[in-house]
């Protein structure tokens, strides 16, 4: 089996036009395309790159895995979820934690959404968010149930190369929805006041039902704040760095640490009374 250099690796997923240009013409037992994987997926393996390397790998093995999918006209991998057989899709978007992968029933229609661990050390943070969601439809007021996903599903899923195992959970698709990131892309001078103001009022909305179900979210940044602009309607999502009230965070959004209150890298309890600031202070 040949071997290849993460940089090589990388090269050569990045400049393949197709999944023939990558592993080759067909040939008649497969013997020499499945090694020629076997040994992109040894180089590029998330789980066995620098840490420094981390965010290309995921990108390149993304990209090895589609066009390995291609190459075998292997559209959807399987998951099982409650008993029921989802195809997943090819492609996942990819958040802080998780590749989301949408899943289709057998008939081709798009159903939930599959948050898987990107790092199997994360398989902590995939369950927090379950812990924060659960607590909250057990305990929540119905009339407030829109402003969070709903109770998850969390299930694991063992990867056949390496055996790591992975935690994800099964949400509601987002499709229909556009966060705040989004928004502020798209308006950089600032929104209209009164729409600010509907934006505003339900993400407290969002935060206080959540609060009295004695659960932090922790990472109320824009990414994680999604809305429909016509109805008017808003989720707050990516509960992994969700804790209990009382409990000091766990972990924070790298990119957005200058956003948290000071308390937080205290290692003080995290409280509905914890104060942070977006943006953060130049």
């Amino acid at each position: 089996m040949t071997r290849h250099s993460f940089a090589d690796a990388v090269a050569a997923v990045t400049a393949a036009a197709d999944p023939t240009a990558l592993f080759g013409s067909r040939t008649s037992d497969g013997t020499a395309e499945r090694k020629r994987y076997r040994a992109l997926v040894k180089a590029l393996h998330p789980d066995t790159v620098d840490r420094s390397n981390i965010d290309a790998a995921h990108l390149a093995f993304t990209a090895l895995n589609r066009l390995w999918r291609d190459y075998r006209d292997d559209t959807h991998g399987t998951v099982a979820v409650g008993g029921v057989t989802y195809r997943m899709g090819r492609t996942p978007r990819l958040d802080d934690i998780a590749a989301c992968y949408r899943l289709y029933d057998d008939v081709g229609n798009a159903r939930d959404e599959l948050r898987l661990a990107r790092d199997p050390g994360d398989n902590d943070m995939i369950r927090a968010e379950a812990h924060a969601l659960d607590r909250i439809a057990a305990h929540g007021d119905p009339e407030f149930a829109a402003y969070v996903p709903p109770r998850a599903t969390t299930i694991r899923l063992r990867d056949q190369n390496t055996g790591v195992e992975r935690c994800g959970n099964v949400l509601p698709g987002t499709d229909t929805f556009v966060s705040l990131r989004a928004v502020a892309d798209r308006y950089p001078d600032g929104l209209n006041p009164k729409d600010a103001a509907w934006m505003w009022r339900r993400l407290l909305v969002a935060i206080g039902h959540a609060h009295r179900c004695g659960i932090i979210h922790g990472s109320v940044i824009p990414e994680h704040v999604l809305i429909q602009p016509e109805q008017h309607g808003l989720l707050l999502v990516d509960w992994y760095y969700a804790v209990p009230a009382g409990r000091p965070l766990t972990a924070v959004v790298g990119h957005a640490r200058d956003a948290y209150p000071a308390e937080v890298f205290a290692r003080l309890p995290a409280e509905p009374s914890s104060t942070s600031s977006w943006p953060p202070d130049a």
